[in-house]
C-alpha cells in the first residue's frame, strides 16, 4: 500500500496544491492553504473496481411512480423557498452570516413539524442542549416535541442516525463543527467537511428523511467551502439581511425539487423570525412622498410581485475630487452604465456629482426591470423634482437608451394596484404580436419606449437638453 501523501487544501475554493504557499492559485485568497493528509491508492485499484462491480440497471425515462411527497414546515415563507416543503430523502444546506438567524429559522420550522405530529431530530456541534431549551423558551416553543442532542463526532452521530427509522428530518448546526476521526486534519476543514457532509447525505438518502445542513460563510459572504458543499446537496439557501433591518431574506440558489428564484421574507422581532404575507407593504411603509430622488420599483421575485422604494442621492464632490459612487442593494457596475447613458442620451450631468443608491428595506435586486426605476431616481435627484407619489416603475433600458420589455406585466400591475397605486410608467409593446400588459380599473399606464421620454416631464421645456443621438 503506498504511504499516504500530505497536501495543501484551499478553505474557500478547495483547490488543492502540493505544497504550501502563501496564495491560493484558484481563488487568490491569501493565507487559506491547510495541510491535510491524501489518502493512500494502492496499486491497481482500477483493475479492482472493474473486477468487483455489478452491472448497472437502465430504465425508461418515463415511469410510473409519482412525483416525490413533501413535508411542510408550518412556515409558508420556507415552505415557498423549498417549493412546497421537505422532500423525504433530500439534502438542504443553510447559509448566512453569523447571527443573521440560521439557527431561530431552523429551530422554529422543527419545533413545528415536531408539533405537527413528526419525529424530528436537531442535532448542534456549536451550543449545549440547555443554550437551546433557552431559545426555545423566548420562541414560546418549549411544549415542542423535539428531539435535542449535542454532538460533533460523526462517528456518533451516524451510530444513533441508524437506528432512527421514524425521523421526518434531521438538523445538523453546524456543519463545520462535525469532525471524523478518520481524517487527521482539524474540524471545519475542507477534507473534513466534505468527508462529514458525504457520511450524512448517505444516511438521508438510505433512511429516507430529510436533512439540513447549517453552513457558515467567509468573510467575502461566500459559504465555506462553497464548492464541496453546494454540489454535493439538493437545495442551497442563502440567508440574507443586514442586522440594522428587521427583514430577513431567504433566497434559494439550487434546488432540485423546486424554483431558484422563490424568496422568503421574514420579520425579526422577540418573539423569533416571523413570515410577511406581504412585504410590498411593509418594504413601502416608511416611504416618504414628495421627496426628490425616490422611486417605486415594481419588481418579480420567483412568481412573487414585490414592490420596494429606490432612493438615490446627488452630493457635488468636495475638492474637485474623484466622484463616488456607493450603491447597496443594486449591481454597481450597472447603475455607472446606467448613468452613462443618461449623459450620452439624454444630456444629463451626472458624473461630477457623488451619487448615492439605496434600496430600502435591505432587499437586494438582481432583475435588469430595476432599470427604469433606478433612472427615475437618478433624474429626480438631479433636478430636484419629485416623482409622482402614486407611481411604480419597472421597464430594462439598453445602451442606445431605448427601454425594454420584462416579463409578468400584469402581475406587477396589479399587485401595485393592491397598495393603492394609481399610475405605471413601463415600457412601450413594438415586439410583432405584443400586447400592452391590462392594467386595473383605475390604474392610468405610461408607455415609453425611450429614456429621453422619462427624462422629458422632469426638464424645464426652457432648459432642455438637447438629446443626443
Amino acid at each position: 500500500m503506498a504511504k499516504a501523501s500530505p497536501r495543501f487544501v484551499c478553505q474557500s475554493c478547495g483547490a488543492t496544491a502540493a505544497k504550501w504557499q502563501g496564495r491560493c492559485d484558484g481563488c487568490g485568497g491569501w493565507n487559506t492553504l491547510v495541510e491535510e493528509t491524501a489518502e493512500a491508492r494502492g496499486p491497481g485499484i482500477a483493475a479492482k473496481v472493474a473486477a468487483g462491480g455489478r452491472r448497472v440497471e437502465f430504465v425508461a425515462l418515463r415511469g410510473s411512480s409519482a412525483p416525490p411527497p413533501r413535508t411542510a414546515s408550518g412556515m409558508t415563507e420556507l415552505d415557498r423557498v423549498l417549493g412546497g416543503g421537505f422532500v423525504p430523502g433530500s439534502a438542504v444546506l443553510v447559509g448566512g452570516d453569523p447571527g443573521i438567524g440560521k439557527s431561530t429559522i431552523l429551530l422554529q420550522a422543527a419545533a413545528r413539524m415536531a408539533m405537527a405530529g413528526g419525529r424530528v431530530l436537531y442535532i448542534s456541534g456549536e451550543e449545549a442542549v440547555e443554550q437551546i431549551r433557552m431559545r426555545a423558551l423566548r420562541l414560546g416553543l418549549a411544549d415542542a416535541p423535539l428531539a435535542l442532542a449535542a454532538a460533533s463526532a460523526l462517528r456518533d452521530i451516524a451510530a444513533s442516525l441508524e437506528d432512527e427509522s421514524q425521523a421526518t428530518l434531521v438538523v445538523i448546526d453546524s456543519i463545520q463543527t462535525v469532525w471524523t476521526d478518520a481524517l487527521d486534519s482539524a474540524p471545519g476543514t475542507v477534507g473534513q467537511v466534505r468527508a462529514c457532509a458525504a457520511e450524512l447525505i448517505r444516511l438521508c438518502k438510505s433512511r429516507g428523511f430529510a436533512l439540513v445542513l447549517v453552513g457558515h460563510v467567509t468573510k467575502e459572504g461566500a459559504l465555506a467551502g462553497p464548492r464541496v458543499l453546494e454540489h454535493m446537496v439538493d437545495a442551497t439557501l442563502y440567508f440574507e439581511g443586514d442586522r440594522g433591518h428587521q427583514f430577513r431574506i431567504l433566497r434559494a440558489v439550487k434546488n432540485r425539487f423546486g424554483a431558484t428564484d422563490e424568496i422568503g421574507v421574514f420579520e425579526m422581532t422577540e418573539q423569533g423570525l416571523e413570515e410577511v404575507p406581504n412585504p410590498s407593504a411593509l418594504f413601502l411603509a416608511e416611504r416618504r412622498g414628495n421627496i426628490a430622488g425616490s422611486a417605486v420599483f415594481a419588481g418579480l421575485e420567483g412568481t412573487r410581485p414585490v414592490l420596494m422604494e429606490v432612493q438615490a442621492l446627488l452630493s457635488p464632490t468636495p475638492g474637485g475630487g474623484t466622484p463616488r459612487r456607493q450603491v447597496v442593494g443594486w449591481d454597481s457596475a450597472r447603475l455607472s452604465m446606467l448613468m452613462a447613458v443618461l449623459e450620452t442620451r439624454c444630456g444629463l450631468t451626472l458624473g461630477q456629482n457623488d451619487v448615492y443608491l439605496n434600496i430600502a428595506g435591505g432587499l437586494r435586486i438582481n432583475e435588469p426591470a430595476a432599470d427604469l426605476a433606478v433612472a427615475a431616481a437618478l433624474v429626480s435627484a438631479a433636478t430636484a423634482k419629485p416623482t409622482s407619489a402614486g407611481a411604480v416603475y419597472f421597464g430594462e433600458i439598453g445602451l442606445s437608451g431605448e427601454v425594454r420589455q420584462v416579463a409578468q406585466g400584469e402581475s406587477r400591475l396589479r399587485e401595485a394596484a393592491k397598495l393603492g397605486f394609481s399610475a405605471a410608467v413601463l415600457p412601450r409593446r413594438v415586439a410583432r404580436g405584443g400586447r400592452t400588459p391590462v392594467a386595473p380599473d383605475g390604474m392610468t399606464v405610461r408607455e415609453i419606449g425611450h429614456l429621453a421620454d422619462l427624462v422629458a416631464p422632469f426638464i424645464d421645456p426652457k432648459k432642455k437638453p438637447a438629446t443626443k443621438a
